[in-house]
Protein backbone atom coordinates (compact mmCIF):
# COMPACT_ATOMS: atom_id res chain seq x y z
CA UNK A 1 0.00 0.00 0.00
CA UNK A 2 1.55 3.64 -0.24
CA UNK A 3 0.07 5.91 1.80
CA UNK A 4 0.37 10.15 0.74
CA UNK A 5 0.77 12.25 3.52
CA UNK A 6 -0.25 16.12 4.55
CA UNK A 7 0.93 18.09 6.91
CA UNK A 8 0.70 21.88 7.43
CA UNK A 9 0.13 22.44 10.62
CA UNK A 10 2.42 25.36 11.53
CA UNK A 11 5.23 26.71 9.12
CA UNK A 12 6.24 23.68 7.03
CA UNK A 13 4.09 22.37 4.25
CA UNK A 14 4.98 18.54 3.49
CA UNK A 15 3.41 16.07 1.27
CA UNK A 16 4.45 12.50 1.10
CA UNK A 17 4.72 8.85 -0.17
CA UNK A 18 5.16 6.11 2.39
CA UNK A 19 4.93 2.54 1.18
CA UNK A 20 3.74 -0.42 3.41
CA UNK A 21 5.73 -3.69 2.84
CA UNK A 22 4.82 -6.66 4.97
CA UNK A 23 3.55 -4.38 8.11
CA UNK A 24 6.91 -2.01 7.58
CA UNK A 25 6.64 1.25 6.54
CA UNK A 26 9.26 2.74 4.11
CA UNK A 27 9.41 6.88 3.23
CA UNK A 28 9.84 6.51 -0.77
CA UNK A 29 9.45 10.59 -0.96
CA UNK A 30 9.38 13.27 1.87
CA UNK A 31 8.80 16.98 0.07
CA UNK A 32 8.84 19.67 2.60
CA UNK A 33 8.55 23.23 1.22
CA UNK A 34 9.68 25.33 4.73
CA UNK A 35 8.86 28.79 5.38
CA UNK A 36 11.79 29.66 8.00
CA UNK A 37 13.14 32.61 5.77
CA UNK A 38 9.92 34.87 5.72
CA UNK A 39 8.95 33.91 9.14
CA UNK A 40 12.56 34.62 10.54
CA UNK A 41 11.94 38.47 9.34
CA UNK A 42 9.31 38.40 12.32
CA UNK A 43 11.44 36.35 14.90
CA UNK A 44 8.73 33.68 14.88
CA UNK A 45 5.56 32.55 12.53
CA UNK A 46 3.35 34.76 11.59
CA UNK A 47 -0.04 32.40 10.97
CA UNK A 48 -1.86 34.93 8.03
CA UNK A 49 1.55 34.24 6.14
CA UNK A 50 1.78 30.67 7.29
CA UNK A 51 -1.73 29.89 6.22
CA UNK A 52 -0.98 31.93 2.48
CA UNK A 53 2.42 29.87 1.90
CA UNK A 54 0.69 27.06 2.60
CA UNK A 55 -1.70 27.48 -0.39
CA UNK A 56 0.79 28.30 -2.55
CA UNK A 57 3.15 25.28 -1.97
CA UNK A 58 0.63 22.35 -1.46
CA UNK A 59 -0.32 21.45 -5.32
CA UNK A 60 3.26 21.63 -6.68
CA UNK A 61 4.57 20.03 -3.53
CA UNK A 62 2.17 17.00 -3.54
CA UNK A 63 3.33 16.74 -7.28
CA UNK A 64 6.70 16.53 -6.50
CA UNK A 65 5.90 13.47 -4.14
CA UNK A 66 4.55 11.86 -6.23
CA UNK A 67 6.93 11.65 -8.48
CA UNK A 68 9.66 11.20 -6.21
CA UNK A 69 8.27 8.24 -5.04
CA UNK A 70 7.76 6.84 -8.93
CA UNK A 71 3.67 6.65 -8.59
CA UNK A 72 0.78 8.29 -9.92
CA UNK A 73 -2.68 9.02 -7.54
CA UNK A 74 -4.09 5.69 -8.93
CA UNK A 75 -1.54 4.01 -7.18
CA UNK A 76 -2.31 5.54 -3.57
CA UNK A 77 -3.99 3.38 -1.40
CA UNK A 78 -4.81 5.87 1.56
CA UNK A 79 -4.49 9.87 2.41
CA UNK A 80 -2.91 10.95 5.65
CA UNK A 81 -3.34 14.56 6.74
CA UNK A 82 -2.97 16.85 10.13
CA UNK A 83 -6.26 17.56 11.24
CA UNK A 84 -5.24 18.98 15.23
CA UNK A 85 -3.40 20.57 16.85
CA UNK A 86 -1.96 23.50 14.87
CA UNK A 87 -2.73 26.78 13.40
CA UNK A 88 -6.33 26.01 12.35
CA UNK A 89 -5.36 28.46 9.21
CA UNK A 90 -2.65 26.65 8.23
CA UNK A 91 -4.25 23.35 9.12
CA UNK A 92 -7.72 24.09 6.90
CA UNK A 93 -5.10 23.97 4.09
CA UNK A 94 -3.95 20.64 3.83
CA UNK A 95 -7.31 19.31 5.38
CA UNK A 96 -9.37 20.26 2.48
CA UNK A 97 -6.42 19.95 -0.48
CA UNK A 98 -6.61 15.71 1.00
CA UNK A 99 -10.30 15.68 1.59
CA UNK A 100 -10.43 16.84 -2.52
CA UNK A 101 -7.81 14.20 -3.66
CA UNK A 102 -9.81 11.63 -1.50
CA UNK A 103 -13.23 12.22 -2.74
CA UNK A 104 -12.01 13.30 -6.52
CA UNK A 105 -10.08 9.45 -6.49
CA UNK A 106 -12.21 7.45 -4.12
CA UNK A 107 -9.12 6.84 -1.53
CA UNK A 108 -10.01 6.26 1.89
CA UNK A 109 -9.19 9.07 3.90
CA UNK A 110 -8.03 9.47 8.02
CA UNK A 111 -7.06 12.36 9.93
CA UNK A 112 -3.94 12.50 12.24
CA UNK A 113 -3.05 13.78 15.22
CA UNK A 114 0.36 16.10 15.06
CA UNK A 115 1.86 15.06 18.25
CA UNK A 116 0.53 10.92 17.53
CA UNK A 117 2.47 11.71 14.31
CA UNK A 118 5.50 13.17 15.45
CA UNK A 119 6.08 9.72 17.51
CA UNK A 120 4.89 7.69 14.22
CA UNK A 121 8.72 8.81 13.00
CA UNK A 122 9.90 6.12 14.98
CA UNK A 123 7.69 3.60 12.73
CA UNK A 124 9.61 4.27 10.05
CA UNK A 125 12.17 1.68 8.68
CA UNK A 126 15.43 2.62 7.30
CA UNK A 127 16.29 0.87 4.14
CA UNK A 128 18.77 -1.28 6.52
CA UNK A 129 15.98 -2.61 7.96
CA UNK A 130 16.54 -0.62 11.63
CA UNK A 131 13.83 -2.29 14.11
CA UNK A 132 11.31 0.17 15.37
CA UNK A 133 9.44 0.45 17.97
CA UNK A 134 6.33 -1.77 19.09
CA UNK A 135 3.45 -0.82 21.97
CA UNK A 136 3.37 -0.44 24.81
CA UNK A 137 5.89 2.20 25.33
CA UNK A 138 7.11 5.87 26.85
CA UNK A 139 7.10 8.42 24.63
CA UNK A 140 8.28 12.06 24.88
CA UNK A 141 7.04 15.10 22.69
CA UNK A 142 9.50 17.57 22.33
CA UNK A 143 9.10 20.67 19.96
CA UNK A 144 8.12 23.99 20.03
CA UNK A 145 4.19 23.33 21.16
CA UNK A 146 4.41 20.41 23.11
CA UNK A 147 6.23 19.19 26.39
CA UNK A 148 5.37 15.48 27.43
CA UNK A 149 5.45 11.92 28.28
CA UNK A 150 3.02 9.81 27.22
CA UNK A 151 2.21 5.81 27.72
CA UNK A 152 1.37 4.07 24.59
CA UNK A 153 -0.70 0.96 24.90
CA UNK A 154 -1.52 0.53 21.13
CA UNK A 155 -0.91 2.42 18.20
CA UNK A 156 -3.91 4.61 18.37
CA UNK A 157 -4.48 4.41 22.33
CA UNK A 158 -2.52 6.53 24.30
CA UNK A 159 -2.69 8.20 28.21
CA UNK A 160 -1.23 11.65 28.56
CA UNK A 161 1.21 10.82 32.06
CA UNK A 162 3.52 13.83 32.05
CA UNK A 163 3.01 17.55 30.30
CA UNK A 164 4.58 21.08 30.47
CA UNK A 165 2.36 23.65 32.83
CA UNK A 166 2.88 26.31 30.33
CA UNK A 167 5.58 26.95 28.05
CA UNK A 168 7.07 24.42 25.94
CA UNK A 169 10.87 23.25 25.64
CA UNK A 170 10.86 24.17 22.23
CA UNK A 171 9.28 27.93 22.71
CA UNK A 172 11.98 27.90 25.95
CA UNK A 173 14.74 27.85 23.28
CA UNK A 174 13.44 30.14 20.53
CA UNK A 175 12.62 32.62 23.11
CA UNK A 176 15.80 32.97 25.00
CA UNK A 177 17.64 32.12 21.89
CA UNK A 178 16.28 35.55 20.21
CA UNK A 179 17.35 37.67 23.10
CA UNK A 180 20.59 36.14 23.11
CA UNK A 181 21.34 37.33 19.74
CA UNK A 182 20.17 34.03 17.39
CA UNK A 183 17.88 33.68 14.56
CA UNK A 184 14.67 31.90 14.74
CA UNK A 185 14.14 29.33 14.93
CA UNK A 186 17.27 29.23 16.94
CA UNK A 187 17.09 25.31 18.49
CA UNK A 188 20.19 24.33 15.99
CA UNK A 189 22.04 27.46 17.39
CA UNK A 190 21.29 27.28 20.85
CA UNK A 191 22.13 22.99 20.27
CA UNK A 192 26.06 24.36 18.57
CA UNK A 193 26.56 27.39 21.39
CA UNK A 194 25.74 25.05 24.72
CA UNK A 195 28.49 22.61 22.81
CA UNK A 196 30.83 25.69 23.04
CA UNK A 197 29.94 26.33 26.75
CA UNK A 198 30.69 22.73 27.87
CA UNK A 199 33.54 22.46 26.00
CA UNK A 200 34.93 25.92 27.78
CA UNK A 201 33.36 24.66 31.26
CA UNK A 202 35.29 21.48 30.93
CA UNK A 203 37.95 21.10 28.43
CA UNK A 204 36.16 17.74 27.21
CA UNK A 205 33.45 17.57 24.38
CA UNK A 206 30.45 15.76 25.12
CA UNK A 207 31.11 16.30 29.05
CA UNK A 208 28.56 14.45 31.47
CA UNK A 209 25.92 16.45 33.84
CA UNK A 210 28.52 15.09 36.82
CA UNK A 211 31.55 17.04 35.20
CA UNK A 212 29.56 19.90 33.95
CA UNK A 213 28.01 20.63 37.77
CA UNK A 214 31.49 20.28 39.07
CA UNK A 215 33.39 22.61 36.83
CA UNK A 216 33.85 26.50 37.86
CA UNK A 217 31.02 27.33 35.15
CA UNK A 218 28.56 25.14 36.29
CA UNK A 219 28.90 26.10 39.84
CA UNK A 220 28.65 30.32 38.76
CA UNK A 221 26.10 32.20 40.69
CA UNK A 222 25.51 34.50 38.39
CA UNK A 223 24.68 32.05 36.02
CA UNK A 224 21.89 30.55 38.62
CA UNK A 225 18.31 29.37 37.12
CA UNK A 226 15.26 27.22 38.18
CA UNK A 227 14.67 23.70 37.21
CA UNK A 228 11.91 23.28 34.82
CA UNK A 229 11.23 20.02 36.54
CA UNK A 230 8.12 20.44 38.85
CA UNK A 231 9.35 19.03 42.76
CA UNK A 232 7.79 16.15 43.49
CA UNK A 233 6.81 12.68 41.99
CA UNK A 234 4.66 14.98 38.93
CA UNK A 235 5.55 13.72 35.66
CA UNK A 236 4.82 17.72 34.31
CA UNK A 237 7.06 20.49 33.89
CA UNK A 238 7.12 24.50 33.67
CA UNK A 239 9.46 26.20 31.62
CA UNK A 240 7.67 29.45 32.50
CA UNK A 241 9.97 30.19 35.66
CA UNK A 242 13.22 29.29 33.43
CA UNK A 243 12.12 31.60 30.78
CA UNK A 244 11.38 34.37 33.51
CA UNK A 245 14.48 34.07 35.49
CA UNK A 246 16.14 33.87 32.03
CA UNK A 247 14.83 37.13 30.66
CA UNK A 248 15.65 38.45 34.14
CA UNK A 249 19.40 37.45 34.27
CA UNK A 250 19.95 38.37 30.67
CA UNK A 251 18.50 42.17 31.54
CA UNK A 252 20.40 42.29 34.94
CA UNK A 253 23.79 42.08 33.01
CA UNK A 254 23.17 44.39 30.50
CA UNK A 255 21.68 47.13 32.81
CA UNK A 256 24.73 46.51 35.23
CA UNK A 257 27.24 46.46 31.87
CA UNK A 258 28.66 43.14 32.34
CA UNK A 259 29.50 40.74 29.32
CA UNK A 260 27.08 37.91 28.92
CA UNK A 261 29.08 35.02 28.14
CA UNK A 262 26.87 33.20 25.86
CA UNK A 263 28.39 29.96 25.56
CA UNK A 264 28.22 29.57 29.27
CA UNK A 265 24.72 30.73 29.66
CA UNK A 266 23.78 28.41 26.33
CA UNK A 267 25.23 25.47 28.44
CA UNK A 268 23.67 26.09 31.87
CA UNK A 269 20.28 26.69 30.04
CA UNK A 270 20.54 23.52 27.66
CA UNK A 271 21.67 21.54 31.27
CA UNK A 272 18.78 22.59 32.66
CA UNK A 273 16.55 21.73 30.27
CA UNK A 274 18.11 18.24 29.31
CA UNK A 275 18.45 17.64 33.08
CA UNK A 276 14.48 18.13 33.67
CA UNK A 277 13.55 15.95 31.00
CA UNK A 278 16.09 13.02 31.70
CA UNK A 279 14.81 13.47 35.86
CA UNK A 280 10.76 13.46 34.92
CA UNK A 281 11.28 10.45 32.20
CA UNK A 282 13.39 8.69 35.16
CA UNK A 283 10.72 9.33 37.31
CA UNK A 284 8.36 7.82 34.65
CA UNK A 285 10.36 4.45 33.87
CA UNK A 286 10.48 4.16 37.43
CA UNK A 287 6.05 4.09 37.65
CA UNK A 288 6.35 1.97 34.47
CA UNK A 289 9.27 -0.39 34.37
CA UNK A 290 10.84 -1.86 31.29
CA UNK A 291 9.26 0.18 28.79
CA UNK A 292 10.98 1.52 25.81
CA UNK A 293 11.45 4.82 25.31
CA UNK A 294 10.70 6.92 22.12
CA UNK A 295 11.80 10.31 22.05
CA UNK A 296 10.26 12.45 18.72
CA UNK A 297 9.86 16.47 17.69
CA UNK A 298 11.87 18.81 16.88
CA UNK A 299 13.60 19.28 20.40
CA UNK A 300 14.52 15.39 19.89
CA UNK A 301 16.96 16.94 17.72
CA UNK A 302 19.17 18.13 20.02
CA UNK A 303 22.62 16.57 20.08
CA UNK A 304 22.59 16.90 23.89
CA UNK A 305 19.53 15.63 24.98
CA UNK A 306 20.20 12.55 22.27
CA UNK A 307 22.88 11.72 24.56
CA UNK A 308 21.81 11.75 28.33
CA UNK A 309 18.56 9.85 26.62
CA UNK A 310 20.97 7.21 25.44
CA UNK A 311 22.98 7.06 28.51
CA UNK A 312 19.47 7.03 30.77
CA UNK A 313 18.05 4.36 28.86
CA UNK A 314 21.26 2.23 29.02
CA UNK A 315 21.83 2.88 32.94
CA UNK A 316 17.97 1.44 32.94
CA UNK A 317 18.35 -1.53 29.89
CA UNK A 318 15.31 -0.04 28.07
CA UNK A 319 15.73 0.30 24.35
CA UNK A 320 15.44 3.98 22.97
CA UNK A 321 13.80 5.20 19.82
CA UNK A 322 14.50 8.80 18.22
CA UNK A 323 14.08 9.50 14.85
CA UNK A 324 16.63 10.08 12.26
CA UNK A 325 17.08 14.23 12.39
CA UNK A 326 15.37 14.74 9.11
CA UNK A 327 12.36 13.82 10.68
CA UNK A 328 12.39 15.41 14.00
CA UNK A 329 10.69 18.27 12.34
CA UNK A 330 7.24 18.74 10.69
CA UNK A 331 6.93 16.11 8.05
CA UNK A 332 3.94 14.44 6.20
CA UNK A 333 6.12 10.84 6.42
CA UNK A 334 5.25 10.78 10.12
CA UNK A 335 1.78 11.44 9.18
CA UNK A 336 1.90 9.16 6.75
CA UNK A 337 2.93 6.44 9.57
CA UNK A 338 0.71 7.33 12.05
CA UNK A 339 -2.59 7.17 9.02
CA UNK A 340 -1.14 3.37 8.30
CA UNK A 341 -2.29 2.56 11.87
CA UNK A 342 -5.37 4.62 12.33
CA UNK A 343 -6.49 3.29 9.02
CA UNK A 344 -6.09 -0.19 10.60
CA UNK A 345 -7.88 0.75 13.46
CA UNK A 346 -11.08 1.89 11.34
CA UNK A 347 -10.74 5.44 12.09
CA UNK A 348 -11.77 6.76 8.37
CA UNK A 349 -13.21 10.03 7.77
CA UNK A 350 -15.08 11.52 4.91
CA UNK A 351 -15.81 15.06 3.93
CA UNK A 352 -17.25 15.62 7.15
CA UNK A 353 -13.62 15.81 8.70
CA UNK A 354 -12.35 19.05 10.14
CA UNK A 355 -9.23 20.72 11.10
CA UNK A 356 -9.03 21.78 14.80
CA UNK A 357 -6.23 24.44 16.35
CA UNK A 358 -6.72 22.04 19.89
CA UNK A 359 -5.81 18.56 21.20
CA UNK A 360 -8.92 16.80 20.66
Amino acid sequence: MFILGFESSCDETSASVVEEIGGKLFVRSNIVASQIPVHRLYGGVVPEIASRAHVEAISRITGEALDGAGISLSDVGLVAVTSHPGLIGALLVAVNFAKGIAAANGIPLVGVDHIRGHIAAAYLSGENGAPTPKPPFLALALSGGHTSIYRVTSYTDWETVGSTRDDAIGEAFDKIGRLIGLEYPAGAAFDRLAAEGFREATGVDSPSPAQYAASEAGRDPRMKLPSPALPGETLDFSFSGLKTAAINLLHHLEQTGEDLPRALFAARYTALCVEAVEKKLGTALDRYPGLPVVAAGGVAANSHLRRELASLSARRGVGLFIPPLSLCGDNAAMIAAQGYYEYLAGNLRDSSLNASASDD
